[in-house]
């Protein structure tokens, strides 16, 4: 349409091609009044959907020594104690986060608490806590938490490297023998043999051997003494 005494007035058709394209929906697209609006959000990239369980994992971590030190603070000692023992018993990957809240609050001896706790776990979870902690440079922790470990009864050791090596977990084995044949006396090593003398005993040989020469003839001496041929 025209105006009077003038020139025609024209709708220029780049004007509406010029507004941002509508992201592509993935899913099903939310419909309804309160949904107005809601394609115009960005959608959470890869990087955001990966983020929530290590955020879930600190805010835990971060609520339990918050309960700790009110715990501590009204000597209900009892109930801290049953806070340590659940806490011991969480995925592994915890464990170097939970040693950094706990003595960021001051709570060393609360951590060498949950660490002696760690020590009851099974054998595969021993293992994994302690790989945990030496992989986030705390290897004396990995290195303690193994140490108590296999302070179990040497049957015990015998039936969990038998059951790991039924599994395929030769790291784990490896890891609970090594730590088992430094801490243990030959006398006791030679009795965790117990269980599947053809399978432990050249296992707790090799085991002594990458301790040293001397550690290897004690074990050997303690083997054959205890009816096993080493």
């Amino acid at each position: 349409m025209a105006e009077e005494g003038g020139a025609p007035v024209v709708v220029p058709p780049a004007a509406v091609p010029d507004l941002p394209a509508a992201p592509v929906a993935k899913g099903r697209t939310p419909r309804g009044a309160r949904f107005a609006g809601a394609a115009d959000v960005p959608q959470a990239g890869p990087r955001e959907r990966v983020e929530p369980p290590d955020m879930t994992a600190r805010r835990e971590t971060a609520g339990t020594v918050a309960t700790l030190v009110r715990l501590r603070s009204e000597g209900r000692t009892g109930e801290a104690h049953a806070v340590l023992v659940e806490a011991a018993h969480w995925p592994a990957d915890r464990f170097p986060l939970l040693a950094a809240e706990l003595q960021q609050a001051g709570l060393g001896a609360d951590w060498a608490t949950l660490l002696w706790e760690a020590a009851s776990l099974p054998a595969d979870r021993l293992v994994a806590a302690a790989d945990a902690l030496v992989a986030a440079g705390r290897s004396a922790d990995g290195e303690q938490v193994l140490r108590q470990g296999v302070a179990r009864p040497a049957g015990e050791i015998g039936a969990a490297v038998l059951a790991l090596v039924a599994e395929g977990r030769s790291r784990e084995v490896t890891a609970l023998l090594d730590a088992y044949v430094r801490v243990r006396t030959p006398e006791e090593a030679a009795r965790s043999a117990e269980p599947g003398p053809a399978t432990l005993v050249p296992l707790l040989l090799a085991a002594a051997r990458g301790v040293s020469q001397e550690r290897h003839w004690d074990l050997v001496h303690a083997l054959r003494v205890a009816g096993f041929s080493a």
